[in-house]
């Protein structure tokens, strides 16, 4: 019961690598502010985790770049536990497309939910925890396209970027109050929406050091390991989760 008495946000939660993170938290102790944007998603995968947890899972439907819903979550979190220790802005979307043929309103939807959406829930999420007076850990979900080129990611890649510099400017503004700061970058991951592919697998088998695309297991225990209490002196940094292959860059057919 490593997150006992620990109260946490996850968005993007409703199944995927979010999903996995609120199973591991609630079973290690935790209470779980779950967020989705798809209501009905969000809600099923609560039940799953309260048959099991009664009483530590608190669902919270909205598109968490809406400030409504930031402010929503946040207050659902203290009114529901008492306080707010830990947040992982895991919620994201890939809208894939050409840069010579990539319209604004693709451009601008990536920026608001991919940065607007972590930006604004870490500074309210940080109000919270500096009045609270006791730390917490902030955690952003970059991805290996922050950091090679991938075909047709081009605006997704620079929100990951971004989020992974977002997560060490945030060491000058949180640390005096016992805030970290930290992002992982997942690469090629096996989730509901990933294999929906059928040979998003075998693709990535081939290409990975590895041998093999990351579970959403793989991705969890790193994200754990940073929002524990064992790793509050690292600070600032990034873990790439990819079975190696943002060393060697084959680009996927």
């Amino acid at each position: 019961m490593e997150f006992n008495h620990k109260t946490a946000i996850v968005t993007g939660a409703g199944q995927g690598i979010g999903f996995e993170l609120c199973h591991r938290l609630v079973a290690a102790g935790a209470a779980v502010v779950l967020n989705d944007v798809d209501a009905a998603l969000g809600q099923k995968a609560a039940a799953v985790l309260h048959a099991q947890y009664p009483g530590r899972v608190y669902a919270v439907a909205g598109d968490c770049s809406n400030p409504a819903v930031i402010r929503q979550l946040v207050t659902a979190a203290v009114e529901q536990y008492g306080h707010l220790d830990i947040v992982i802005a895991n919620a994201g979307i890939t809208l894939f497309g050409d840069f010579l043929d990539y319209s604004q309103e693709a451009f601008y939807q990536v920026l608001q939910v991919n940065l607007g959406g972590s930006f604004f829930l870490a500074q309210a999420a940080a109000h919270k925890m500096k009045e609270q007076g006791t730390g917490g850990s902030i955690l952003f979900m970059s991805s290996v396209t922050g950091h090679l080129a991938h075909k047709g990611l081009v605006a997704y890649g620079m929100t990951k970027a971004a989020l992974e510099m977002l997560a060490r400017n945030l060491v000058i503004e949180l640390s005096p109050y016992g805030i970290n700061s930290n992002s992982i970058a997942p690469g090629a991951t096996l989730t509901e929406r990933t294999l929906a592919d059928a040979d998003y697998a075998s693709k990535w088998e081939k290409i990975t050091p590895g041998g093999r695309a990351a579970t959403v297991a793989d991705i969890a225990e790193a994200a754990l390991f940073l929002v524990h209490e064992k790793a509050r002196h690292i600070n600032g940094q990034n873990i790439v989760i990819d079975g190696g292959w943002s060393c060697v860059g084959v680009q996927p057919d």
